[in-house]
Order: C-alpha cells, then structure tokens, then sequence
C-alpha cells in the first residue's frame, strides 16, 4: 500500500472537512488466468494487489454529502435522498450506484463526505472500478453499522456497475478486490462465489505487468455484445450458463450460431478448463505448464474471443521470442490495458530496456512496466 498517498488523501479531507476520517484501502486485482469466464458462471484466478484505491470518509450534518476525486480534481455535491444517475458519463455513477443499491436492500444511510485517490495505472484493466465501488460501500458499512456481509457488499457494488455505469460486469473484479489474501491468488468459482486460496510461490520468476497505455474506444460495447453471444447460446443448449457446457455440446448447435459466435462460446469452454488445469500446475508447481496455459489464453482471446489489439498482441509476441518469459498474455476486459508477463527474476532488467524501445518504435507510445506484489482485500487503515 502506498503511505505516501494515504497521508496525502487524509490530509486533503483534514484540510476541506477539518476532521478525521475513517480510512479505506482498496484494492486493484490481477487475473493469472480465466478471462471473460466470470459472467459464465466459470473459473477466474484473480489476487489483490499492493495498488488500489485510498478512500478518506466520516459523516456530515450538512444536508448535501460531498465526494471528492484527489486525481482528477473534481467533486460532486448530492442528497441521500434523492440519488439518480450522472447523465453524463463520470466516475460519480460508481459511487452513486452504491449508494442507490445499498438503499434498495433498506439500509438507511445518512450524508456523507469523502475523498478519494488511487494508485492504480490508468486504463490498466486492474479493476480501478471495482476498488472505487469497494472502497464506498466497505466505507459506508462501518461508518453507519449497516450489518452487511463482505459478500453482499460485493454484490452491491457490481449491481451499481451494472444499474448506474451500465457496463453488465461478472463478480471477478469486486470479489478479488473485497476477499484478496496477501501472498495468494483465489480460484474463485463465480457460481458458488467460493474460492481456495493458493499460495503463490513462483520460485525464480515474478508477475510482470506490462500496460500498453491505450484503450481502444469499442470496450464496453464489444464486453456487452459477447455476454449477449454467450447468453443466447447458453438459452440454445438449455443451460444456465456456458460454465454448464462441453466443447461437445457446443458441437450440437454448430450450423446454428455465426462462426464469430461459435468461437466466442469455444473460447470461453476452453479458457474454463485452463483456468482449471492451471490451479493443478501451481499446485504440482509446473511453471512450464502454468505458462502454456497462459500463451494459450492469448491466443483464444485474440482469435476466438477478438478482445485483444495489435498494441497486446506486439507485446505478448515479444514475450514469446524470450526464453526467460514462461507465458504471458493480456489481462482484463481487453481493447487496450495491460499484458500479465510469468517472468524470471533475473530477466527482468534486460526484457525492459528491449521491449520499451521496441514498442515504442512500434505505436510511437511509451509501455509502462511494472511489478506487483500480492494484497489483503478491502480494509481499514489503522
């Protein structure tokens, strides 16, 4: 967690409020591996990260609640009773929807002030989103003893998402965000909303995250588009969800889908039982098969599934020219964002000052390379 921004954040709420808040820190996810299955009510294999999102906040007696954005310098003013949507599209809708969903399950809330910054790269696909609707709903629990599960308050959050940003997001991203364990990632069931913490000991190699610094406009229309593709497959084969399905199944209804959409639904059977196979290779400790698993969840997204971009798909081939590198592939929702790179230790160094020039070459754009290490979920700062 970064101290420095948690005095900073803690100090702008002293200064515009003059008194102390409660302090929360949230935090952004990787995904190993399992892409797109989470809205299938498949396998993900997320963990927190040490990058998140710092929320300073303490009740008012004014008859407006006031929530501040450190980094974008920008504040909306609302009443507690009467919540509504921004029409303009703003960061204020994940906060609100919070707030709308929590009055929903008739828990009373009172104003409110907060202020809040974040550490976590722009447009990364580290789930910023999630670690914002985390950190209020998390906030706002403790704040006005609400009683609520950390499960219901994920829930709350993604059905903020879905209701107030309109993006019809999976459980991953607020579940990873909320239950992380330092040191492990979740193989989280997205049906059960159960997981089994793994311990992560990648020996002589480390978690690279390599973020292209671009997000290409079509992201949320394309991410709604395939959930619809999927759902409408999964009603074909009279199933709840893909999760429910074989490649044999599939098979079945073959010459009555697209192409593009038979492959969108075979892309998420497969990258299901990768995710699978992968808890089996960290558990044996294959890194070798751990990093196959990962190359081939590339490749699916980039062919069957189509959510990568040349700016991806540039970086995981030069991953895959370097002997050092075990697997990698892009991470999030896709269209931009980051690629999650299995990398030796002591290879590190070399691969940086050889990929950042090349990109650059490539796109005119600086990457940004980063390491991560692996963070407790939503809590207090004491």
């Amino acid at each position: 967690m970064n101290t420095t921004l948690v005095n900073q954040i803690k100090q702008e709420f002293l200064d515009k409020f003059n008194e102390e808040p409660l302090m929360v820190f949230s935090p952004g996810r990787i995904n190993i591996i399992g892409e797109h299955t989470d809205y299938n009510d498949g396998f993900v294999f997320p963990a927190a990260v040490n990058k998140g999102i710092i929320a300073a906040i303490n009740k008012t007696q004014n008859s407006t609640s006031s929530v501040s954005a450190s980094d974008f310098k920008d504040t909306i003013s609302f009443s507690i009773d009467s919540i509504a949507p921004m029409v303009k599209e703003s960061w204020g809708n994940y906060v609100l929807g919070v707030i709308a969903e929590i009055q929903k399950l008739g828990k009373t809330i009172e104003n409110f002030n907060m202020v809040f910054g974040g550490d976590i790269p722009s447009g990364s696909g580290m789930s910023s989103s999630a670690a914002l609707e985390n950190s209020v709903v998390f906030g706002l629990n403790e704040l006005f003893n609400l009683g609520l599960s950390k499960t219901e308050m994920i829930f709350i959050s993604q059905k903020a998402e879905h209701n107030y940003v309109g993006v019809n997001c999976g459980i991953m991203d607020q579940y990873a965000s909320m239950f992380g364990i330092k040191n492990h990632a979740l193989l989280l069931d997205c049906r059960s909303i159960e997981a089994k913490p793994f311990e992560i000991n990648f020996e002589n190699y480390e978690l690279m995250l390599i973020n292209t610094n671009v997000k290409h406009s079509l992201s949320d229309s394309a991410y709604n588009d395939r959930r619809s593709v999927c759902e409408s497959i999964s009603k074909m084969l009279n199933i709840k969800a893909l999760r429910d399905a074989n490649e044999a199944d599939l098979e079945k209804v073959k010459n009555k889908v697209t192409d593009e959409d038979y492959q969108k639904a075979l892309f998420v059977i497969q990258e299901n039982e990768r995710a699978e196979q992968a808890s089996a290779a960290m558990q044996n400790g294959d890194l070798e098969m751990l990093g196959k698993l990962i190359y081939g969840s590339h490749h699916g997204l980039q062919y069957q599934y189509k959510v990568s971009c040349d700016e991806l798909d540039f970086l995981v081939e030069s991953a895959k020219k370097n002997n050092n590198i075990l697997g990698a592939r892009m991470m999030g929702g896709g269209f931009g964002g980051c690629t999650i790179n299995l990398i030796a230790k002591n290879a590190v160094e070399d691969f940086k000052t050889s990929v950042a020039p090349a990109y650059k070459k490539a796109f005119d754009k600086d990457c940004s390379i980063y390491t991560v290490e692996l963070s407790d979920g939503t809590h207090l700062i004491k």
